[in-house]
């Protein structure tokens, strides 16, 4: 097992405490009833860190990002198109603002099986190193160095506008 002070449990840790006055995003989950229909309700907030997400009290693998909004009635060269602008849409039903981020379909990473040796969404433990998987076809990454870069964007000030 890996020193207790560099397990994915205390690095996530760490990360949130660093987090502390960036702003949350929203957690959105589908819901269907007769009266409402088909909308994406908001059940919480995390912080949007690369591919994880982090709550006060969990780590979840991210999905589907949706920015809410109203879908137009137009024509869609793509299918695919006219898809995502109803999801855009449904999150707007669902209580989101206009132009709010809504992340659905997310997971729960169990952060303990990675801190035993295991893997859990884009977790898991290489070499004996906490890791992460920057992308579905990327190569692993040491948590630490890719939650200080991830963490070090979100506590930055953004460049000003160029004139």
């Amino acid at each position: 097992m890996q020193n207790p002070s560099r397990s994915a449990s205390a690095l996530l840790a760490a990360a949130r405490a660093r987090l502390g006055g960036v702003r949350r995003e929203g957690l959105g989950e589908e819901r269907h009833s007769r009266f409402r229909g088909h909308r994406i309700v908001r059940i919480g907030e995390a912080w949007h860190v690369g591919v994880l997400l982090l709550t006060d009290e969990h780590a979840l693998a991210t999905a589907e990002i949706l920015r809410a909004s109203d879908a137009p009635r137009r024509g869609y060269p793509a299918e695919s198109a006219r898809v995502r602008a109803e999801r855009r849409s449904m999150a707007l039903r669902g209580g989101f603002a206009e132009g709010e981020v809504a992340h659905v379909g997310w997971s729960v990473i169990d952060v303990a099986a990675v801190d035993g040796g295991g893997a859990s969404g884009p977790l898991a433990v290489v070499d004996g190193v906490p890791s992460v998987a920057w992308s579905t076809s990327g190569a692993y990454m040491p948590l630490e160095t890719y939650l200080n870069e991830q963490v070090g964007l979100l506590l930055s000030p953004p460049e000003p506008a160029a004139p």
